[in-house]
């Protein structure tokens, strides 16, 4: 784990903020907001990780360089409001790094309302010369938390299938990267085909199917800060969807037995297995609620793919989703508020929402083939892949919950089954 330091450096007074997104309404307009270069060695790039992040949420509109009334505003004064304002500037961010005597970077930045001439937010940050892109995720997080009063989303990792070569015969790898695209790196050789990959809620470890030719797949936990591995359950028929508990501590799967298939749960620690349903269909995808009392999972027991809850000891369920098509792959928010789905119908695939008990159900996006919703850890936004088809592969996209902003998430290659890491700060 990364050694972080912050402080707070804010003005001894300040005034009332005025600086707010409100993001309930889902008709916000994105702010206008201008970020100077850091000031120092190393200092352009934490600022243009800190622009591209807030860029990238669609919540923010960062003014071009170009427009900047001020090239360099110092960094112990207050900036010329009047001039930011004339450029329609609402929000200003300056920054600038040093170095202290120990050899770690000290980053610093304050936020300004330029509306009401205040500062808002101040802190500094102290650490390895190497950790420079994280702390602009960091300062990235505390901006964005601070004007929209949701959780931050920056200073986070997503694990995904890398997928390359001809679609008849795909390599397909386990991959890792910064949530913006950047830092690369793959976590298996291609040797063996990997699928759905589920990050811990609270932990650097992810669990994974994986498959070698002529044996049953296997569900993996693989620790990414060591890199040890370990299988998961001793079941001879296949096993999948595996997904962590919210305390890391038990994994949900679904194992499969002749033509159906069941729920279990494993304790990592001692490897004592419960089972959770008891039908003649196929019942997959289990998801725990934040809390880890219910679990969400989808099934055909009706007639057609739906999705049901049930509590986390194991039961009948009950039917949650009731329109047209079908539903599948439901993923439960962070914040308990609301459960993702793919759902199919109408010659296409949709990402979805619906609230926890089943209504208010929502499409925030449609298309051919879009998959595997994986939530933010803000709850706020959700990540999937899209395949147009032919000889074409998947894509990651991300969407937040209004619907209103989607975009791509840039990959090497063909990329599939996105998992969110929960905030590198917050992870044990």
């Amino acid at each position: 784990m990364l050694a972080l330091a912050g402080a707070s450096l804010l003005a001894p007074v300040a005034a009332r903020a005025e600086l707010v997104i409100d993001l309930r309404g889902g008709s916000f307009q994105p702010l206008p907001i201008a970020i100077a270069d850091f000031a120092g060695e190393g200092g352009v790039l934490v600022s243009g990780v800190v622009t591209n992040n807030l860029k990238r949420s669609g919540y923010f509109a960062p003014i071009d360089k170009g427009r900047h009334p001020e090239k360099n505003p110092p960094f112990d004064a207050a900036p010329e409001f009047g001039a930011w304002k004339a450029a329609g500037v609402q929000a200003l961010v300056t920054g600038r790094v040093s170095r202290d005597g120990s050899g770690r970077i000290k980053a610093e930045f304050r936020l300004w309302d330029v509306t009401t001439g205040t500062q808002t937010d101040g802190q500094q940050y102290f650490t390895d010369p190497n950790n420079a892109r994280r702390v602009g995720h960091i300062i990235s997080d505390a901006i964005f938390t601070k004007i929209t009063g949701v959780g931050g989303f920056f200073d986070t990792r997503v694990v995904f299938v890398d997928e390359s070569g001809p679609k008849e015969n795909r390599r397909k790898r386990l991959a890792i990267m910064d949530q913006d695209g950047a830092n690369v790196r793959y976590l298996t050789d291609g040797s063996v085909s990997v699928v759905t990959p589920r990050y811990s809620p609270v932990s650097q470890e992810v669990t994974y199917m994986s498959q070698r030719m002529g044996e049953q797949p296997r569900v993996h936990v693989l620790n990414i800060e060591t890199g040890q591995r370990q299988i998961v359950g001793n079941f001879p028929d296949m096993t999948s969807s595996p997904r962590f508990s919210p305390n890391g501590a038990r994994i949900a799967l679904s194992l499969q037995q002749g033509g159906n298939a069941n729920l279990y749960s494993i304790d990592i620690g001692s490897r004592t297995t419960m089972r959770l349903t008891s039908t003649g269909a196929i019942d997959t995808s289990p998801s725990y609620s934040p809390d880890g009392t219910q679990i969400v999972f989808e099934s055909d027991r009706g007639g057609s793919q739906q999705l049901y809850v049930m509590s986390a000891g194991g039961g009948e369920g009950k039917r949650l989703s009731f329109g047209q098509g079908s539903y599948s792959q439901p993923t439960w928010s962070p914040r308990g508020d609301l459960i993702a789905f793919t759902k199919r119908g109408s010659g296409g695939f949709a990402i979805g929402v619906m609230r926890s008990d089943g209504s208010g159900e929502r499409l925030l996006t449609e298309g051919f083939h879009n998959e595997a919703p994986n939530w933010a850890p803000n709850g706020q936004y959700i990540m999937f892949f899209r395949d147009p088809g032919g000889q074409s592969g998947g894509k990651l996209y991300m969407v937040d919950i209004t619907g209103r902003v989607e975009i791509p998430v840039p990959t090497p290659a063909f990329a599939s089954d996105p998992t969110w890491s929960p905030l590198l700060t917050a992870a044990r």
